[in-house]
């Protein structure tokens, strides 16, 4: 559905986009996942048509959009700070792409009913965007952005202002609400786990390039580089080796560390390390620990049952392993 092809984008000295290329398919969730100044956002609005290219191509459906403008594109665009139409309400701010393009009065009115219901927004019509919720406001917004049924749907970071909470019930509506539509959709995120949740592809982007596309499984268990493994999820290094924390093994004794078709303690390389704190986090467990022969600290994560079995208590001995090293390339 979208190809970008050797996208450049210069600001002054600073590479924002640096040759980048990527095909986004049709009907699936696309997240751009990225710390700030990766390029996510100027990618997303050069999709948009909202930055122009230095170089290289935008197609959306095989149609070369790259010097075309924004309305004549066949998107619809989310941000994080939606600024609705304050006098107007609900119902206005959905219904108002589709009369500006002079659409019959009933067919408005079955259009954003639909819409309505399916972002959970049925009897909030007559309301006005100052009597909703951040959360509801951006359900809103996304009402707004499909009215006029567009080829592609983008989002920038759109729950980024809204509190942990409502961020994690909004993810799970936005998949929901993706699985109804099928619209092709791009998602801009820093947030890891909002793009493993939703997203059917991930694009891992760091200063201004793409270092990995893949399923959410693909760049979690199989990372391309030491990057993408530190920036999908907490990393350890254990014997020189970037390990997942929950892929350490934790025991009293060498034995206890291991499974029974593992080997030998020394062939499966168990170390010896001291407790230097546990902080309980709901269900899991994290325990910081320091390498005995090297005094590396890391970190290694338990069920609160294996940690109470263990009676684990800062400064005492325990014995730990990888369970499972990624096959990350040599620098």
């Amino acid at each position: 559905m979208i190809t970008v092809t050797n996208a450049n984008k210069n600001y002054g000295s600073f590479a924002a986009l640096d040759n980048v290329s990527i095909d986004i398919p049709s009907g699936e969730l696309t997240a751009l996942l990225g710390p700030s100044g990766s390029g996510k956002s100027t990618l997303l609005r050069s999709i948009a048509g909202l930055e122009s290219l230095d170089s290289g191509i935008v197609t959306i459906a095989d149609r070369d959009v790259t010097r075309v403008p924004p309305q004549k594109r066949d998107i619809g665009f989310v941000f994080q700070h939606y600024a609705a139409f304050k006098h107007m309400t609900v119902r206005d701010n959905v219904a108002f792409g589709l009369q500006i393009r002079k659409r019959p009065k009933p067919e408005i009115k079955k259009r954003v009913d639909e819409l309505l219901e399916i972002v959970g927004l049925d009897g909030f019509q007559h309301r006005y965007p100052a009597q909703l919720s951040g959360g509801q406001r951006q359900r809103m917004a996304l009402a707004r952005a499909l009215a006029v049924d567009p080829q592609v749907l983008l989002l920038d970071e759109p729950f980024g202002a809204l509190d942990a909470k409502v961020r994690t019930d909004l993810r799970k509506w936005l998949r929901r609400l993706h699985d109804e539509v099928h619209v092709t959709t791009v998602l801009v995120t820093h947030d890891q786990e909002e793009a493993l949740d939703v997203a059917d592809k991930i694009a891992v982007m760091n200063k201004g390039r793409i270092e990995q596309v893949g399923t959410p499984a693909d760049v979690y268990d199989k990372p391309a580089n030491e990057f993408v493994m530190s920036f999908l999820g907490d990393v350890a290094k254990l014997n020189g080796h970037l390990v997942r924390p929950h892929d350490i093994r934790v025991g009293r004794d060498p034995s206890m560390a291991l499974a029974k078709h593992e080997g030998t303690a020394a062939s499966a390389g168990v170390t010896r390390a001291t407790v230097e704190r546990v902080v309980h986090l709901g269900f899991e467990v994290r325990v910081e620990l320091k390498n005995a022969a090297t005094g590396d600290l890391f970190t290694a994560q338990v069920t609160r049952g294996d940690a109470e079995a263990l009676h684990l208590a800062s400064g005492e001995t325990v014995f730990v392993r990888a369970t499972r090293i990624p096959d990350l390339p040599t620098a």
